[in-house]
């Protein structure tokens, strides 16, 4: 998935190795671009570990094992702080915004402090992995990652729960008069609801469905006469 990334960010990290063992540079380099797929942004913990590793000799098949551990924690965590959280909550309070009559300036600080923290964060990745090398689990347990994924899930769930029906009673407010099209308008986003959570799987959840609605509606009123 991200290995040919790896590969290449993993580079510089084991351009020291070329002076002192030719061998285990070319070897480091081969494992590094190997099969490895997690959230991209926390990539940087087995990266930097696995650099480590190379650094400190430890034999190849020790490094992949770890490589392989790592995969999923890191996706899940990454899945649930990122995707699940910060940028649900932020989307939010974007229609919120908007709703309220901000206008589009409302996306560019929203879009300027998610770069800041997805920046922080890999950045914190990458020195975390090249600090702890194989106990990079151990460092990962003891941070302030899982609690932060523990924690988010809630003021989320609360700024899409804020967000829908305000950005609902904005976009609707041209139909206010008429009772037949919010009608409609429920009935068609019940359906799509119903189908994507029969068809689309678990990752239809109820606050992706919700957000990718209103976005639909805003297109929806902006495009229509």
């Amino acid at each position: 998935m991200i290995g040919v990334g790896m590969g290449y960010a993993s580079e510089p990290l084991l351009s020291d190795l070329e002076a002192k063992d030719p061998g285990r540079l070319r070897a480091a380099t081969a494992r590094s671009a190997e099969f490895f797929n997690c959230h991209p942004y926390l990539a940087g913990l087995a990266l930097g570990a696995a650099a480590r590793a190379e650094h400190d000799g430890v034999p190849g098949a020790q490094i992949q094992r770890l490589r392989t551990a790592l995969c999923s924690p890191l996706g899940a965590l990454g899945d649930q702080l990122f995707w699940a959280g910060l940028v649900p909550a932020l989307m939010s309070l974007a229609l919120v915004g908007l709703a309220l009559g901000a206008g589009a300036w409302i996306l560019l600080p929203l879009v300027v402090l998610y770069n800041v923290v997805r920046v922080l964060v890999t950045r914190w990745a990458l020195l975390t992995g090249l600090d702890s090398g194989l106990q990079v689990g151990t460092a990962i347990s003891a941070s302030w990652l899982p609690k932060a994924v523990s924690r988010i899930a809630g003021p989320a769930g609360f700024c899409a729960g804020v967000a829908l029906p305000v950005a609902g009673a904005w976009l609707l407010a041209p139909w206010a008069a008429s009772v037949r099209v919010p009608v409609l308008v429920t009935l068609a986003s019940g359906a799509v609801t119903l189908a994507a959570r029969r068809w689309g799987g678990a990752r239809w959840s109820s606050l992706r469905v919700g957000l990718l609605l209103a976005a639909l509606t805003l297109l929806w009123t902006r495009v229509s006469p």
